[in-house]
């Protein structure tokens, strides 16, 4: 939100006046899109846990009763504020990602169809989900400069091979490979996450836990964008003696009301897509390429011959469009779809 309102107070001076505006709309959009992208992780638990529970209990539970009994766990990790305290459930999530998309490999690549076996294009009608589907995994615009903002060398961060573009080729990579063989070892089956198309194996079972637990670790961390913005709002209207009590109310209400959404909608996929084609698609390729053109939009020289740097912003902001629109219509037909 800064750095939104810093290009536009520096850049052409008919947009000057929009600064504070544009300041206040990209908070809120940070916050709207981390916030839901916490109520996946909830969706995600409980959506593990009703699969572990009825893989060893004849039993049909409602999914969102799951929803429920998750958010005694998420509410305890959720409140903790100081980041210190949240390091260590990161380094212990991370273990349990890495143990656990080893695992996952492991089921995938056991007894691989033929390629024949799989369509290579389903039908066009599901593109525009898998693209929002694709900008909720691999976008990270909330955390990029805050890390080039802490590194020693910050000059590395971009450039090739920077640090970003690194990060994002193995990202892809790993992406991409589990995507790939993934889908052809479950086909049209493919549930929203990987982990939830495993067996009730030993193996599969400490899969689905491990992952879970990562996700959950991940929740306290991932929370602290949403709730830190929020407060930041209410900090100046609240009085001194009462700022402890009412900064963990209000991260107590944000996660119930979190829950409350999480209950409307407890299938992983089409919540993915939408959280991915409306929030994800405007933090990720709006916001950057409109700052990129605001702060650079006189100097000539930044945008390359022939002015290129102006059409890639505006190749970007037409994706944008296309994810917000058809991306939002392929996830809310996929959610009537789901509960109709």
């Amino acid at each position: 939100a800064g750095t939104a309102e810093a290009a536009f107070v520096t850049g052409p001076a008919k947009l000057r006046k929009y600064s504070v505006i544009v300041r206040e709309f990209v908070d809120s959009a940070l916050m709207i899109t981390y916030y839901f992208g916490t109520t996946v992780y909830i969706v995600f638990i409980a959506s593990t846990t009703k699969q572990i529970v009825e893989s060893h209990w004849n039993v049909d539970i409602n999914p969102r009763l799951y929803v429920l009994m998750t958010a005694l766990v998420i509410v305890p990790v959720g409140s903790i504020r100081r980041l210190k305290f949240l390091v260590p459930f990161s380094f212990v999530a991370i273990i349990f990602l890495f143990i656990g998309c080893t695992f996952v490999l492991y089921e995938v690549f056991s007894d691989l169809p033929p390629f024949t076996s799989r369509p290579a294009f389903t039908s066009i009608q599901r593109l525009p989900l898998f693209y929002a589907t694709v900008l909720f995994a691999l976008e990270g615009i909330g955390t990029v400069l805050p890390i080039e903002n802490v590194m020693k060398k910050p000059q590395h961060f971009l450039g090739c091979p920077g640090v970003l573009n690194v990060a994002m080729t193995v990202l892809v990579f790993i992406y991409t490979i589990m995507g790939f063989f993934g889908y052809l070892k479950y086909g049209e089956e493919t549930a929203g996450s990987i982990s939830l198309n495993l067996n009730s194996s030993v193996i599969g079972e400490v899969v689905k836990v491990l992952v879970a637990l990562n996700v959950l670790c991940s929740y306290g961390l991932c929370f602290c964008v949403p709730s830190e913005i929020v407060w930041r709002k209410l900090n100046p209207r609240v009085r001194e003696e009462n700022k402890t009590r009412a900064y963990y109310t209000m991260r107590i209400l944000m996660i119930l009301s979190a829950v409350v959404v999480a209950c409307a909608l407890p299938d992983l996929e089409p919540f993915v897509g939408l959280c991915g084609a409306i929030c994800y698609s405007t933090l990720g390729l709006l916001f950057p390429s409109v700052i990129d053109l605001v702060t650079f939009w006189e100097d000539k020289e930044y945008m390359g011959p022939g002015r290129w740097k102006l059409y890639k912003n505006v190749f970007l902001m037409l994706m944008w469009l296309i994810a917000l629109t058809a991306g939002t219509q392929a996830s809310v037909a996929k959610i009537v779809e789901t509960y109709a």
